[in-house]
């Protein structure tokens, strides 16, 4: 009997499944690939599977499912369609699920692998954001086990005790402080990015990461879904949970502790490193990442996040303290006014009014159910092309 554990990453034709796939490549006595899924890529996806050979592939889009099926090889199970997804993590022979879809869309397939009580490598930050109270419901009730795989997350979850599990009551801790690079535009002038491209917004100074991600890094939205995701995992009160911006990207976050004791992790900006350190567990494995020269480091430095020149980190703080489903709207809004921005409707420093627009007129109410939470989004994404329209008019 096979020793292995069985993966599938949801996303894999973004930058975090291909780190997720180069680590499992480097141990192939450990685990086995069991499915990789992806929205509409069908080359990417065409190129994935001659590499690394899955059992199954799940299509989302049923059009690009059809244009994958005449070019994949015939030992290869195919599915198509969102229910796919679902399907695929409650397989027995799924141990990890590498939950790496971007935005809203990962919601339903993450959940559904608590369900099925898999080990969950956590990149699909929005899950929280959107729906962190029902979420944490249902991991507590769970034998699933949660690891968050976000640099930032995963760096608090290293510093914490090794017996903490998410879901549980942290104990001992003063403050984290969640670190970000401050993204490409943080020394630029403030009066100067209204004229930002979507090219240049996308050119991360640490990290190769998707489009979507890069904008969300440019406007610190990213770490602004990254603070209300760690209020989730975390359990800390508001005040002790500061965002500080780091600009090399060489400490991950920072954990203070009430004695007086402050540790943080340290390495380099690869995303291949916590994806090594949530399959390893309880032990530790290669990630493939060359290690840190201490003498050849840059100067570390530390910044207070400037508020008026990234109000999206206000907004969702904002978010977070009017509560019931606004961290939907919040997560809605954004995604939407991204969208437009890399598609050239809109300018950069419009993303922040969008969402902002959105929050404050969309009547805020308490989304108990999944249902709820999925009407709340559409009727957030719908207000808010109606603000970009009036942009454009």
């Amino acid at each position: 009997m096979s020793n292995k554990r069985g993966v599938c990453i949801l996303g894999a034709t973004g930058s975090i499944g291909a780190s997720a796939l180069d680590v499992i490549a480097r141990h192939p006595d450990k685990f086995e690939l069991i499915a990789l899924s992806a929205y509409n890529n069908v080359e990417k996806m065409l190129a994935l599977c001659e590499k690394y050979q899955p059992q199954t592939v799940i299509m989302v889009d049923e059009i690009a499912a059809d244009t994958l099926k005449t070019k994949l090889a015939s030992d290869i199970n195919l599915k198509s369609g969102a229910k796919a997804l679902e399907e695929i993590v409650a397989l027995a022979s799924v141990s990890y699920v590498v939950a790496a879809i971007v935005g809203a869309a990962g919601l339903s397939s993450t959940l559904a692998a608590i369900r099925a009580n898999k080990k969950i490598l956590l990149a699909n930050k929005e899950s929280l954001v959107m729906s962190g109270e029902i979420f944490m419901s249902e991991l507590t009730q769970s034998e699933a086990e949660l690891i968050p795989i976000d640099s930032e997350h995963n760096a608090i979850f290293q510093c914490l005790p090794d017996d903490f599990c998410i879901g549980q009551n942290i104990t001992g801790v003063k403050k984290i402080f969640l670190t970000g690079s401050g993204g490409p535009f943080l020394h630029d002038d403030i009066n100067s990015l209204s004229e930002k491209t979507p090219a240049e917004a996308i050119q991360h100074p640490n990290w190769s990461m998707g489009a979507k991600i890069s904008v969300d890094s440019a406007t610190m939205m990213n770490k602004g879904l990254e603070w209300l995701e760690a209020k989730w995992l975390f359990g800390i009160a508001e005040n002790d949970l500061e965002i500080i911006v780091h600009p090399r990207s060489i400490i991950h976050s920072i954990v203070e502790f009430i004695d007086g004791s402050v540790l943080a992790q340290m390495s380099q900006s690869d995303m291949r490193i916590p994806i090594a350190h949530a399959f390893g567990l309880p032990g530790r494995i290669k990630s493939g990442v060359a290690s840190l020269n201490f003498y050849q480091l840059p100067e570390i430095e530390f910044l207070k996040p400037d508020l008026q020149k990234f109000p999206c980190l206000r907004l969702a703080r904002e978010a977070w303290d009017q509560g019931g489903a606004a961290s939907t709207v919040l997560n809605a809004a954004n995604e939407v006014a991204v969208r437009e921005f890399l598609q050239g409707n809109v300018k950069f420093t419009h993303i922040a009014g969008i969402v902002e627009s959105t929050l404050t007129d969309m009547k805020i109410t308490k989304a108990g159910t999944i249902s709820e939470i999925l009407e709340t989004d559409r009727l957030a994404r719908s207000l808010a092309k109606e603000y970009v329209e009036r942009i454009n008019t």
